[in-house]
């Protein structure tokens, strides 16, 4: 078959995953070429979007410090501020238990095995390659007697974040010789008509389609079908064309349709995705270049969040918000007009993230009083002035009752500290699990909320070696991969934070090996 250009490994999609791949092809030595539809100043997928963490197994804070760098770019962290971290081992038992319990058992026993299995392998190849991880003391830690406390098992994020990640990984690919394409896309798989194997694609750029072949391989790893707000509806449900999306705006189910032209088997939660509680006033149709994972709002487990209504609707703490910020997007599009307040006293302001919640970031609502803030409230959608004061008096009447009851417990942001509203007296319908205290010390602040949708769940079934499989056979097809927010089976409902990322890399990885071992380098 002629090709207008022939390469060893094609790889679709210029975000993690697809750079991992195009990498590990390209240090395996494969003439590499990665097409990317989106151009330069826009590219990065949803990678570049991220805060860049990733969770992996390690033994311990002195397994990592060897590869930590300081926000300034300094290798090393000083010894008085070692001294202060207080960080438990995260074993392969205990990734394993995450991804059970937040997917509630659905998740792909051999997909979790592969992730958790080569997760520390995967972020160390990133360190080998230049990546400088940092320890992520804002997102992951409270200061705890003194000591910076991490929990949720995830602790490292790259400097920089997504922004810096992107860069790393193009960084890389050209000191490989990685021939990356921006403003080009792949538009249709090229099939073998005898085999069906995958033997090139068709890429559309400057208004002219070309052929260029792949004689290991292509790897897909375009991303899900998230910011087409028709295919979320269509396989999400109805209001689902109402999130705002939180990243690329180019992941709009291409590798999908490719995929199943070859009668590629859908695997996975296609009625699922990760979606946040993300900032009200937000781009709707992309996620912002500038503020980019800083829409997020993730400082609920410290507070309320309260519908146009003025009602609760979820259990802001039952568990660690690392755990459950991929599901609450989702509760927050069910409310009347898709929006909710998020809602702190002076003590639970404190503890916010200011990368998140600062001035300069998004719209912070406070007054003196509950209803002073009630009234501001008002004007920006509540309904029920009288049911939100009600909510907050009955919420705060639950937490005193509960530590009236149980005085020996504590308020500890760093662990499940079984603070709760349902007490033996007092038991409120939706309760508070943990963190749960009293909203009643002024100056209080609120926030806006709505969905953010950051990726789609459903998406292609594959080998653990990354290769797509056939509906028709439940065989593999030939010379097709996938890795990313492409795969499907491994998360459901729910993922553990941090863990996206290091299946991209992972996945990957596997997929850029095997694709130049196929080429026969």
């Amino acid at each position: 078959m002629a090709f207008d250009e022939t390469y060893d490994v094609v790889v679709v999609g210029g975000g993690n995953a697809g750079f991992s791949a195009a990498i590990s092809a390209a240090q395996s030595g494969a003439k590499v070429c990665l097409f990317e539809k989106a151009p330069l100043d826009d590219a990065g997928g949803n990678t570049f979007y991220t805060a860049a963490a990733f969770r992996c197994c390690f033994d311990g804070l002195q397994d990592l410090l060897p590869h930590l760098y300081q926000p300034d770019g300094t290798k090393g962290l000083p010894e008085e501020l070692v001294a202060m971290i207080d960080m438990k081992p995260y074993t392969k038992a205990d990734f394993h238990a995450d991804i059970r319990r937040v997917t509630k058992g659905r998740a792909d026993p051999a997909l979790a095995n592969v992730l958790v299995d080569n997760s520390r392998e995967a972020v160390q190849w990133l360190m080998d390659n230049g990546a400088q991880f940092m320890l992520s003391f804002n997102r992951q830690s409270y200061v705890v007697d003194g000591k910076y406390k991490f929990w949720g098992g995830m602790v490292l994020t790259m400097a920089g974040q997504g922004k810096e990640l992107f860069e790393f990984h193009l960084k890389t690919a050209k000191k490989h010789g990685v021939e990356v394409c921006f403003s080009t896309a792949v538009v249709d798989l090229i099939a073998d008509p005898q085999t069906n194997g995958v033997v090139g694609v068709k890429v559309f750029k400057h208004g002219k389609n070309r052929t260029i072949g792949a004689r290991g391989g292509v790897i897909l790893a375009c991303g899900g079908f998230q910011a087409s707000p028709a295919l979320r509806t269509q396989y999400l449900g109805p209001g689902w064309d109402l999130a705002h999306v939180r990243g690329s705006k180019y992941n709009t189910g291409d590798g999908h349709r490719m995929a199943r032209k070859l009668g590629a088997r859908l695997e996975g939660n296609y009625s699922g995705c990760h979606s946040v509680a993300w900032d009200g006033n937000s781009p709707r149709a992309s996620g912002s270049r500038e503020i980019t994972n800083q829409y997020t709002k993730s400082g609920y487990p410290l507070g309320v969040m309260v519908n146009v209504n003025g009602k609760r609707f979820v259990d802001e703490g039952f568990d660690l918000r690392n755990f459950t910020y991929a599901i609450f997007g989702r509760e927050i599009l069910k409310q009347p007009q898709g929006v909710a307040f998020q809602v702190w006293d002076a003590d639970g302001s404190k503890l916010l993230r200011k990368e998140e919640y600062a001035d300069d970031v998004t719209t912070n609502l406070r007054a003196e009083t509950i209803d002073e803030l009630a009234d501001i409230l008002v004007t920006k959608g509540l309904k029920d002035k009288k049911q939100f004061l009600r909510t907050i008096a009955e919420f705060n009447e639950a937490c005193k009752s509960f530590q009236r009851e149980h005085g020996e417990v504590n308020f500890d942001p760093s662990v499940k500290d079984g603070m709760s509203t349902q007490g033996t007296t007092i038991s409120l319908d939706i309760g508070k699990t943990n963190w749960a205290t009293p909203i009643e010390k002024g100056p209080f602040q609120a926030v806006e909320v709505t969905c953010g949708i950051t990726f789609t769940f459903g998406g292609l079934a594959v080998t653990r070696a990354a290769e797509v499989l056939s509906e028709a056979t439940f065989q593999k097809i030939d010379g097709l991969w996938c890795a990313g927010e492409l795969l499907g089976g491994l998360f459901w409902d729910n993922y553990p934070g941090g863990s996206g990322l290091t299946m991209g890399t992972v996945m990957g990885r596997v997929a850029g090996r095997e694709a130049a071992k196929r080429a026969n380098i």
